[in-house]
């Protein structure tokens, strides 16, 4: 049977509306009818986007193509990584922050992503990572036009580069580019520490929103390890193939679309987050885009993953090996929610651990799990070979098991 980081668990049912349920921040849309295409026509071109942008959202679309596609094939790269040193913000204020500051130390490291195809084309955001010309955005970003797209980065400068795809992992909804002949005083973005985040810390999202570039909004963390599943991004397909789940740092920064792939960062202009998706009410309140609540992929987990995607085009993912529902469990004189295990696989870490169908796993490395989902989401913010306690109730007892995670198997 196929296995996720788990095994196979239940698909997340979407909520009925006006719950909000994550959709991607980001503008793609059918090419338009072919015209005479002007040099002149830059800015109408992008109010154009703004306009079509507007249209979907109504229609509670945020992706559009014109056939099916199949995903998009990476291209490896295995130059080195030329990382510089940025200097973060010193706030003489930490409570009351000179975003001015930040936003003039962060914007000249965040970037506007175009694709376009024959099949649909869009707008994203993406953060400069490396000197070497290294780009990280969204899966969903990078491959949203199906195969064969051509993808070009303007910094924020307006100097436009075109770019290839390094690696992408559809699994946590990530990609790397890479600027072809790209220029020697690129500007790396300050890399923070997302473990460090409190919830109430104020942060800025940095992206290309509609197509606006160089856009700067401010917000607080709303939350964190919010278990976040946004269906598979290969190729822009919203149907079949693994679930994105991440465990997401949310957001009170407003985010739109275009927004995908940019830079969530503190006030001291460290990147912690890359934006990825946001919370719609869905199509029957009228109301979608951005209602105060959106999801970044916590830079700790993005970074190791594009470090592989740099040096292999592809990335491996921690791995439990069971498959787990949704339930609850008698704790104490309460009951509470948890992940139960349905099936234990054999020759795997949770097998090996001494794991059993039928625990139900309440806490893993020490966050807590109470869905099937959350379970999902706390395994791919680990690194291969980490060694994690998984705290369950067996016959109504707790107990705290050690395990060893491997990769997941291919």
């Amino acid at each position: 049977m196929s296995q996720l980081d788990t095994a196979p668990f239940p698909p997340a049912q979407p909520p009925p509306s006006p719950s909000p349920s994550p959709t991607y921040p980001y503008g793609f849309y059918p090419p338009a009818t072919p015209a005479p295409r002007k040099r002149q026509g830059r800015r109408a071109a992008e109010l154009a986007t703004v306009a079509v942008l507007a249209a979907s959202l109504a229609s509670g679309g945020t992706y559009a193509v014109t056939r099916a596609t199949a995903p998009a094939t990476a291209s490896s790269s295995n130059s080195a990584t030329t990382v510089r040193t940025i200097a973060p913000v010193v706030q003489a204020d930490p409570a009351a922050p000179d975003w001015a500051a930040t936003a003039k130390a962060v914007t000249p490291s965040v970037v506007s992503v175009s694709v376009a195809s024959a099949q649909a084309e869009g707008e994203g955001s993406g953060v400069v990572i490396d000197t070497a010309g290294h780009i990280l955005t969204n899966n969903h970003v990078a491959t949203g036009a199906g195969p064969g797209a051509k993808l070009s980065v303007t910094l924020s400068d307006g100097r436009t580069y075109q770019a290839t795809i390094a690696g992408t992992d559809a699994a946590t909804d990530l990609a790397v580019l890479n600027l072809q002949s790209p220029p020697t005083d690129l500007v790396p973005i300050a890399v923070g520490d997302s473990a460090a985040l409190a919830v109430g810390q104020q942060v800025m999202a940095v992206g290309n929103p509609l197509g606006l570039a160089g856009t700067v909004t401010t917000g607080i963390v709303s939350a964190l390890d919010r278990p976040v599943s946004t269906g598979s991004s290969d190729s822009g397909s919203r149907a079949g193939g693994d679930p994105v789940v991440v465990n997401a740092i949310q957001t009170s920064a407003a985010i739109n679309p275009g927004n995908s792939g940019g830079a969530l960062v503190t006030a001291s202009g460290q990147l912690i987050g890359i934006n990825s998706s946001i919370a719609s009410l869905g199509t029957s309140t009228g109301q979608s885009g951005n209602i105060g609540i959106g999801f970044a992929i916590p830079i700790n987990e993005a970074k190791g993953i594009a470090d592989q995607l740099i040096r292999k085009g592809s990335a491996d993912h921690a791995y439990l090996g069971v498959s787990s529902a949704d339930g609850t469990v008698p704790d104490g004189s309460s009951t509470r929610t948890a992940a139960i295990l349905r099936t234990v696989a054999a020759n795997t870490p949770a097998a090996a651990a001494g794991l059993r169908s039928g625990d139900a796993v309440i806490a893993l490395g020490g966050k807590r799990i109470d869905s099937s989902l959350a379970l999902v989401a706390a395994i791919r913010a680990h690194q291969i070979g980490d060694v994690v306690t998984a705290t369950i109730v067996r016959d109504g007892q707790r107990s705290d098991i050690s395990v060893s995670l491997t990769a997941r198997p291919h």
